[in-house]
């Protein structure tokens, strides 16, 4: 069995930057113990599976190296971007059927994607989880808390600067721990997404993350519209809009590569 697959660099609009992600369109769904052996293979922080349902709707599930997770950003985009770039898909807008609802997907200008994803606004924790300090070796100004773990710094030096001890991070009972400051030179908020729990010890940009982070930093800085930075190694830039319950995010992608899956 041949299996098509890409390798997409999502968030960036040059190659070796931004969340790499493994695409794999497929005609029927395969066993799920086979895609995770797959991804699990790829050793991308995701790899994507889609199959058509009619016209401009397919359905989605992604899996880490570790699990098969129910959001995630980086990997729509990536098979948007597969879509438009290389499966001659020609609609204004694409829908994903996911484990999180319907996920729509638009091609603007100069190929810029944009993901409309649910809004997960976060909860101010009162009390600091156990294992958090002595795995970030460092103490946040703030928690709160959505599926991920928002730790709020005061600076940006400060979020650049973590070297989290990921074995104990990993005890840390949520599904990620994401680090985030107010951002500089034009940059609204910077974050970084670290998840040993699921596989993904750091994550090089998170559209996910962003559904909990948007809101946040909506509120704090009293604007919609936001330019966000991931300041992992690859960096990543997300132009971000919050519209009531849903996030839009924005971004480009590139392909670094295509090929075919042989499956004995």
């Amino acid at each position: 069995m041949l299996l098509p697959i890409y390798q997409i660099d999502a968030f960036s609009s040059r190659p070796f930057a931004g969340n790499p992600a493994a695409v794999c369109p497929l005609t029927e769904w395969l066993p799920a113990e086979m895609m995770q052996a797959i991804a699990a293979e790829n050793n991308l922080a995701e790899t994507a599976f889609f199959v058509p349902r009619t016209g401009a709707e397919y359905e989605i599930r992604w899996f880490t190296p570790a699990v098969e997770v129910e959001l995630c950003g980086h990997a729509t985009l990536a098979s948007a971007h597969v879509l438009y770039r290389h499966l001659n898909f020609q609609e204004p807008e694409i829908i994903f059927h996911s484990k999180s609802g319907p996920l729509h997907v638009s091609q603007g200008e100069n190929g810029l994607l944009t993901l409309d994803f649910p809004a997960r606004p976060p909860r101010q924790l009162p009390e600091t989880p156990a294992g958090l300090v002595t795995g970030l070796g460092a103490t946040p100004r703030q928690l709160w808390a959505g599926p991920d773990l928002v730790c709020v710094f005061e600076t940006e030096a400060e979020v650049r600067a973590l070297r989290p001890d990921m074995g104990q991070l990993a005890t840390v009972e949520y599904r990620g721990v994401i680090a985030t400051a107010p951002g500089t030179g034009g940059v609204d908020f910077v974050s970084r997404f670290f998840g040993p729990r699921v596989g993904v010890p750091e994550d090089p940009v998170t559209g996910s993350a962003h559904t909990t982070l948007v809101p946040y930093w909506a509120n704090r800085l009293g604007k919609t519209h936001l330019h966000a930075r991931q300041v992992s190694a690859r960096s990543g830039d997300l132009w971000c809009e919050l519209r009531g319950e849903r996030v839009r995010m924005s971004g480009h992608a590139v392909t670094y590569l295509k090929g075919e899956i042989e499956i004995q």
